[in-house]
């Protein structure tokens, strides 16, 4: 037996060690269940029992303040009573139809995610999830234009199915490679860690294009169907772009007759204090691709909102995209109760005014205090605190793609976090602030608490 395959066997042997006297739920768990993104072996997850508004607690009762909206979707929290009455009363007049037929609440879904679009993008397709909506935009993208080639940023997640991880830029990509023929990278504007030897905001966003413009070149740009870009990219650090950035892109695009994709699925509805994060910036993309927030994930729901110039391609020709749960009923009566709390409730705007009255300057704080913090960064509900062992060098506090003992300390940070009852969402060096949107001040507060405190363990690993 090799070492590799005696460590599997020992960490299987303590898997199943862990699992006795546990409940049914864990230990059925545990037999049965394939988890994301996991060495299954070595998994000991949460039974989680039940949530209500910013919290979650498992069997034994122990709670914990979701600053991570589980995967940054339950804008609303957990629970919203609009959102479960719509469910239960979706369900009890027709549960689930087949794509071809229409229905009041796919309907009105679909007119409410336009009202909120920008520009003339008026019409929606809708999917299960953000890696089906990213997979339809890129073929509605190449069936418009008729080229074949697709760019995307380094620094960028669009999904694990099979164009969406060709497109993602992070190291999830690496396991499915090779992937989609026609996928071709670039690297997105991020100041603090400049790809072009930037010394400001204004210098990155310069030199970002004109490295966009080069690569356009190379790759021949009558070539090119489109250009996919997170509006502010999410899981791979909070990245938001400089002022002109976003323009520039378009006008690139504009110029070589390219579609712009704006992924929206982690930063749209509410997140980032508009209704797109796009909007920010006012620019209006061609397509854009939405998930998580559109219903809080209460229901799978995603979708593309194309522009009335690109769904005249379909007018008269079949629309090359088919889903047995487009506008599944019971996914669009829950959007439809959500995007009208989002408007009932202010939730934009407040999310807005507790981005920058409240959440801002109380990071900016914890920076201060902290020099295990790098750079403060965000917008909304949706920040990232970038942790260095040297703030001179900026050196991250673990390596790039770290795992095991080269990952100690944000492990030991993220364990700080949940013994003091709080839930982070932690990736790579940074850790993300993405509670529920209308999460109570004092809840808010109380989080950011938490983590002052747990950033203590982070600068314990500060270079001497």
């Amino acid at each position: 037996m090799t070492d590799t395959e005696i460590q599997t066997e020992q960490i299987a042997t303590a898997a199943a060690t862990s699992a006795a006297g546990k409940s049914a739920a864990y230990r059925n768990d545990r037999a049965h269940v394939v988890h994301s993104w996991s060495a299954q072996a070595s998994l000991d997850p949460v039974v989680v029992a039940g949530g209500s508004g910013s919290r979650f607690w498992d069997e034994s009762g122990r709670t914990w303040l979701d600053f991570s909206s589980q995967l940054v979707n339950v804008n609303l929290g957990h629970q919203h009573p609009k959102l479960i009455a719509a469910i239960q009363a979706q369900a009890e007049r027709l549960c689930t139809l087949a794509p071809y037929h229409a229905n009041e609440a796919t309907a009105e879904a679909a007119r409410l995610i336009a009202q909120a679009a920008p520009g003339d993008l008026d019409k929606v397709f809708f999917t299960s999830g953000g890696a089906e909506a990213v997979e339809n935009a890129v073929r509605i993208a190449r069936h418009h234009t008729g080229r074949i080639k697709v760019l995307s940023a380094y620094r960028s997640y669009h999904g694990a199915t099979a164009g969406a991880i060709s497109l993602t830029g992070d190291p999830r990509r690496w396991g499915a490679e090779p992937g989609m023929p026609g996928t071709v990278k670039f690297w997105g504007p991020y100041a603090y860690r400049s790809a072009f030897h930037s010394d400001s905001e204004a210098q990155e966003c310069e030199r970002a294009l004109a490295h966009l413009a080069d690569v356009l070149m190379v790759e021949g740009p009558h070539t090119v169907a489109a250009v996919v870009l997170e509006s502010v990219v999410g899981g791979n650090g909070v990245l938001v772009p400089p002022d002109g950035y976003l323009r520039g892109v378009r006008e690139l695009c504009d110029r070589h007759g390219i579609v712009m994709v704006a992924d929206e699925v982690m930063a749209g509805f509410g997140r980032c204090g508009e209704w797109f994060a796009i909007d920010r910036w006012g620019v209006v993309p061609d397509l854009i691709t939405f998930a998580k927030g559109v219903n809080c994930g209460y229901v799978p729901l995603g979708g593309v909102i194309i522009s009335e110039r690109i769904a005249q391609t379909f007018a008269h020709r079949v629309f090359p995209g088919g889903l047995t749960y487009s506008g599944h009923p019971l996914a669009c009566a829950a959007a439809v109760a959500c995007l009208n709390v989002y408007r009932e409730e202010g939730i934009i705007e407040r999310v807005r005014r507790l981005g920058e009255e409240l959440v801002r300057p109380e990071l900016e704080a914890l920076k201060s205090r902290h020099p295990s913090i790098g750079e403060v960064r965000g917008l909304g509900m949706f920040w990232a605190l970038e942790l260095v062992r040297d703030p001179t060098s900026r050196e991250p506090l673990v390596p790039y793609n770290a795992a095991g003992a080269d990952n100690r300390s944000m492990a030991e940070f993220a364990a700080a976090c949940k013994d003091k009852g709080l839930w982070p969402f932690v990736h790579f060096n940074r850790v993300h602030i993405a509670p529920p949107l209308n999460i109570g001040e004092a809840d808010l507060r109380t989080g950011l608490a938490i983590i002052d405190d747990a950033l203590n363990v982070a600068d314990r690993y500060l270079a001497q």
